[in-house]
């Protein structure tokens, strides 16, 4: 058995129809560089190199790991572990046949793929459907050049553009199928994935609010111009460059005059609920969360929730068995005010799960809803067509 072989073996539970032959079929070994960063059981990235642990490396390359091949837009240089950003990488396996089982290409479809990265998934695509069938845009140059030399080493000829995948790629429009490898925010997803895809195509892409792990939102395309999906999956992904933002301040982020009140919530169901937190970031955009343990007490925790853009903080002090936690608030937003009314709404509507989600996306607005498109969660003017 080959180690593409095992490698899609260990992946057998996720497989969707068609594309067992073609993991097999590609080396992902072609397509991730000597030196990368592999996240550590503390999710911190740690560099690994082929040259010095070859054992480890190509143990990890043929695993269900994600791989970091880019921090800062290159501007952290490896083996530097201080980059606050990834910004390109070699998807989580799993991950990437999730989107590949919800995208559901069939015979005869073009897809336009938005983030190139290493162009391994390009090669999946190319393999499945032909390379005059896929075109994948990339907006960074190198990233995309070394792509290019991948994909040609490997015997692949997809087209492989350098430019904003948030403007899609109209010379090759329309699309059956769209498919980013990068998050978009909700009240974000790019107009133009919409316009270049035909009546009845598809977009999957990663999806979700700042405050949440992100989901997998799959739009159809309808033909009046307007996309509509539901949510599944829970997969986290790097942001598309346009939308990266600020990190939250993790040192001395909480200074200044502070309000000064005391909350009874069940603190995890807005932090640690999958379907809470996510209601959450909906309802409070712009929001980070960053929760700190304590080594010394398992049951001693401190929420901390920022907004980079307007300097609001809150924190949060969760002592177990307390009958209710300390609360510190600062800035023009209230934002653990805005976090209760958030997992009110949350709770009056029977705390629905995620799947019971979808998004719609016209040229004008896009909304999240709550079981059918009428009945709106949260909208997002946008008022350009062209974003």
């Amino acid at each position: 058995m080959t180690t593409t072989e095992r490698l899609a073996v260990e992946l057998a539970a996720r497989m969707p129809a068609g594309w067992a032959d073609v993991i097999s079929a590609v080396d992902r070994a072609r397509f991730v560089p000597a030196r990368v960063w592999v996240y550590d059981e503390n999710n911190e990235p740690q560099p690994l190199d082929r040259d010095v642990d070859p054992r480890r490396w190509w143990r990890v390359v043929y695993s269900d790991t994600a791989i970091m091949t880019q921090f800062d837009d290159g501007a952290t240089v490896w083996p530097d572990t201080t980059g606050e950003h990834p910004t390109s990488s070699a998807s989580q396996p799993s991950l990437m046949l999730d989107m590949l089982a919800a995208l559901d290409v069939r015979e005869g479809h073009r897809v336009l793929e938005i983030g190139t990265g290493t162009g391994y998934h390009a090669a999946l695509l190319a393999t499945r459907l032909g390379d005059d069938a896929v075109t994948s845009i990339e907006i960074d140059a190198t990233v995309a050049q070394q792509a290019r030399a991948n994909l040609a080493a490997t015997g692949h000829t997809p087209t492989v553009v350098t430019g904003d995948g948030a403007a899609g790629y109209p010379g090759g429009a329309p699309y059956d199928r769209v498919v980013a490898t990068a998050s978009v925010r909700p009240g974000e997803l790019p107009y133009p994935w919409v316009t270049q895809v035909r009546p009845g195509g598809v977009i999957v892409t990663p999806w979700g609010p700042d405050y949440h792990n992100g989901v997998l939102a799959r739009l159809v395309v309808a033909g009046d111009g307007t996309a509509s999906g539901r949510l599944s999956g829970n997969l986290a992904f790097m942001r598309l460059r346009a939308q990266q933002d600020t990190l939250c301040p993790l040192d001395d982020g909480e200074t200044g005059d502070a309000w000064e009140t005391t909350t009874s919530l069940w603190v995890y169901e807005v932090v640690g609920e999958f379907s809470g937190a996510l209601a959450v970031g909906l309802l409070v955009p712009r929001c980070h969360k960053i929760v700190e343990d304590d080594p010394d007490d398992a049951y001693h925790h401190l929420v901390r929730v920022h907004d980079p853009v307007t300097g609001s903080w809150a924190t949060v002090d969760v002592h177990r068995g307390a009958a209710a936690y300390p609360v510190r608030q600062h800035g023009p937003r209230r934002l653990w005010d805005e976090i209760e009314h958030a997992h009110a709404w949350w709770v009056t509507h029977d705390r629905p799960t995620y799947t019971r989600l979808g998004v719609t996306v016209t040229d004008t607005e896009q909304w999240t809803w709550l079981d059918h498109p009428d009945q709106r969660v949260a909208t997002t003017w946008t008022g350009n067509s062209d974003q």
